[in-house]
């Protein structure tokens, strides 16, 4: 799994300068919500920890590479569970080890 490095603001505020870089970044779409996950092989599922998941995010996929793609048509994959700073992804057992997504997480 991996995400993005983005500049945050200290909770307390930040100088003027950092409040315009941050939110210039939103407006272009930057919001530090992506990473990328490699479906275990020849196993039925696959735990991610990621920092900004909660029981109430809404994860979405999108596949990187075919066999990913194979897997997300086939319609077996989906998210089985989500709690504090993890979800886990149930899919079907195969030997393939490029199953790689890029991943969105919302709330």
């Amino acid at each position: 799994m991996s995400t993005s490095n983005f500049i945050g603001l200290p909770y307390a505020g930040g100088d003027e300068r950092e409040v315009a870089f941050v939110v210039n970044n939103l407006l272009e779409g930057k919001i530090n919500s992506t990473g990328t996950v490699t479906l275990t092989a020849s196993a039925t599922s696959t735990v991610v920890s990621d920092r900004r998941v909660g029981a109430n995010s809404l994860i979405f996929f999108m596949p990187q590479t075919a066999n990913a793609s194979s897997e997300m048509a086939s319609g077996g994959m989906y998210v089985s569970s989500r709690g504090k700073q993890t979800f886990t992804i149930t899919h079907p057992n195969n030997a393939n080890a490029d199953k790689t997504f890029g991943y969105v997480v919302l709330g």
